[in-house]
């Protein structure tokens, strides 16, 4: 296992997400497939596994699992890499599998955050530090990871417990999010209305909600999301996105949460 310190290497892999920033992709749409079946060319899968975790895939057969608590499922399957956080205990573990290769919290020190700039080849992770509220002194200063996957030529965002909006400085960080996977829960993270902003600003071609406890809940923000968005429910856990099938029109998907199993 590998816990993963700041990186500052001279000749790391710069980020193509935020030098084309203002690129815009081919678009058509998303596909379906199942999480075990071999990953097309130029493609990702993404698989909502359960509340704020994902599978994501590669076509060379990379795994990796955003906020993991440590289960996934009854799938035999070692993940390389994993991303956490720590706002509360079902987006993290103390106690990852050793077997993991790289393990990368999305906190440092209090108040100090972590940098992250994995560069796996086919896929680079790196993180853009935000802050969250804690119990202790009532905000806890880049306690909070927006992850970030550049893969297959796309730029896929996982927003993590996210507590407040971005600033200007943040938002360029982050640089474009083709695909972003965005809290909806209304209040343990943000606002509605707060989110629904952030969402149309980053003007992502697809976006995921998760860390919805009800139905009323996701109804509510796709309800805000309709004047901008269209709505796709395909009432499945996974789909494959590549970057000349992104959507013409930006487009929510829901995915349904479905723990990992080798018998799918």
């Amino acid at each position: 296992m590998l816990l993963c310190a700041p990186l500052y290497a001279q000749d790391r892999r710069p980020s193509h997400c935020i030098a084309i920033a203002d690129a815009t992709p081919g678009m058509t749409f998303v596909h379906k497939a199942a999480w075990q079946e071999p990953v097309p060319e130029y493609s990702v899968r993404l698989s909502y596994v359960a509340h704020a975790s994902f599978l994501l895939q590669t076509p060379a057969g990379l795994n990796v699992v955003t906020d993991f608590t440590g289960f996934i499922g009854s799938a035999n399957m070692i993940p390389d890499v994993v991303t956490m956080n720590h706002a509360h205990d079902t987006h993290w573990t103390a106690f990852p599998d050793p077997a993991i290769p790289h393990v990368l919290p999305g906190w440092g020190p209090f108040g100090e955050g972590v940098e992250h700039h994995l560069d796996l080849g086919e896929m680079l992770v790196r993180n853009v530090s935000t802050d969250i509220r804690s119990q202790f002194s009532g905000i806890e200063e880049k306690g909070n990871s927006i992850f970030i996957f550049e893969v297959a030529g796309l730029c896929i965002g996982h927003l993590g417990h996210l507590h407040h909006v971005p600033n200007d400085e943040q938002f360029a960080a982050i640089g474009r999010l083709d695909v972003v996977m965005a809290p909806v829960d209304g209040g343990m993270t943000l606002p509605l209305p707060e989110m629904i902003s952030i969402l149309k600003r980053l003007k992502s071609s697809v976006v995921i909600p998760m860390h919805w406890f009800s139905s009323y809940t996701l109804d509510s923000f796709l309800g805000g999301m309709t004047d901008e968005f269209a709505i796709q429910r395909p009432g499945i856990s996974h789909i494959e996105l590549s970057l000349r099938d992104l959507p013409d029109r930006p487009t929510v998907v829901v995915l349904e949460p479905a723990y990992l199993s080798d018998q799918e």
